[in-house]
């Protein structure tokens, strides 16, 4: 079970609701991964003056957990204002914040990620920061008041899997105690079960499965290959050996002299 700011949730599979062909593709992708929280980006679903109070009714309907997102904002003062923008429409104190400091990489500004981050958990919101791997950045996020940390493994979109497993190796070590979900760069099932296997709580998923010719299957795809880096963690996985060694003993082998 994933405990995130005292909340229970059944699944480790967190999903994201953009770019997906319908509603009704949405729909079914959530119902097959069981995912527990489905992320939605006010700002994104709101620009260009369109009305985003029927694509939030039917997130309502899915019956799970919204983390409102403040996906596509530069600056302090623009992610402040989209989390208590999102905080009225969704009546949540969750808040996954992003603020993007490279066009190219979509790589967070972590100098404002850190500044929107103290801003808002003194204003009451339960911080869900977007983040890179670095250690003295998550420990600044962490005195801030995020109790949860989200680091990506690779650019946003990019589906090019955990690049530098070394960091989320360290990530994982440094902080026992903290909820890690990564977030960002997943393109296949199998970067899932990679980094669940490294002992991190959770996943957060959007274009992998949003992008997939069938949305659905892939989600209940994703789901699966979670669950099993989760369990073999937990297992205690047989780490890696300089020689051989036989899995057929030795002793009471019969020996002709």
């Amino acid at each position: 079970m994933l405990e995130l700011y005292g909340t229970q949730i059944a699944s480790r599979l967190l999903l994201g609701t953009a770019r997906y062909p319908s509603p009704a593709v949405l729909a079914e992708a959530v119902k097959r991964s069981q995912t527990g929280i489905v992320t939605v980006s006010l700002r994104r679903e709101t620009a260009g003056g369109r009305n985003g109070g029927a694509f939030f009714e039917m997130i309502r309907g899915l019956g799970v957990r919204v983390l409102p997102n403040t996906a596509g904002c530069h600056g302090v003062s623009e992610a402040v204002l989209t989390a208590k923008m999102a905080r009225e429409v969704f009546r949540t104190n969750w808040i996954k914040l992003e603020v993007i400091g490279n066009h190219d990489t979509l790589q967070p500004d972590v100098f404002a990620l850190l500044e929107s981050a103290k801003i808002l958990t003194d204003e009451g919101f339960e911080v869900f920061p977007y983040t890179t791997d670095d250690l003295v950045v998550a420990e600044r996020l962490l005195e801030a008041g995020c109790k949860v940390l989200m680091p990506w493994c690779a650019p946003i979109g990019t589906a090019a899997g955990p690049l530098n497993l070394s960091a989320l190796r360290s990530m994982r070590a440094h902080f026992p105690e903290v909820p890690l979900i990564v977030d960002a760069g997943i393109g296949r099932p199998s970067h899932a079960t990679t980094v669940m296997e490294l002992g991190f709580d959770a996943v957060l998923l959007n274009t992998a499965v949003a992008g997939a010719g069938d949305p659905a299957t892939m989600a209940e795809a994703f789901a699966r290959a979670i669950d099993a880096g989760s369990q073999a963690f937990g297992a205690g996985m047989l780490e890696p050996r300089d020689m051989a060694v036989p899995s057929t003993p030795v002793i009471g082998k019969a020996v002709f002299s």
